[in-house]
């Protein structure tokens, strides 16, 4: 099943809302646990308080971690999109 759900909306109509924009990227599709939390994690780090990191990944380990980690540490999940073969955006504010 593919679309965006926002973590913080209930009810979302059939229609994929647009995108969220971002402050800054982060794309670690091409890396592997647990160098895709270290490198979010460190975008995060560069970050002001508020500001949102958009990062593109791929595969169901860090679609899974990231968002749940991120969380423990005091950032926001705002909303993952599923795209095809696997890979998702990912939109997080930095706490």
């Amino acid at each position: 099943m593919s679309g965006m759900t926002h973590a913080d909306t209930k009810g979302a109509g059939c229609d994929d809302p647009p995108p969220l924009p971002a402050d800054s990227t982060l794309d670690i599709r091409a890396d592997a646990c647990p160098m895709t939390f270290v490198r979010t994690r460190l975008a995060l780090d560069r970050m002001a308080p508020g500001q949102v990191l958009r990062v593109h990944l791929k595969g169901e380990e860090p679609r899974r971690n990231i968002p749940r980690t991120a969380a423990e540490q005091g950032h926001q999940v705002l909303a993952v999109q599923d795209l095809p073969g696997g890979e998702a955006l990912l939109w997080l504010r930095r706490g």
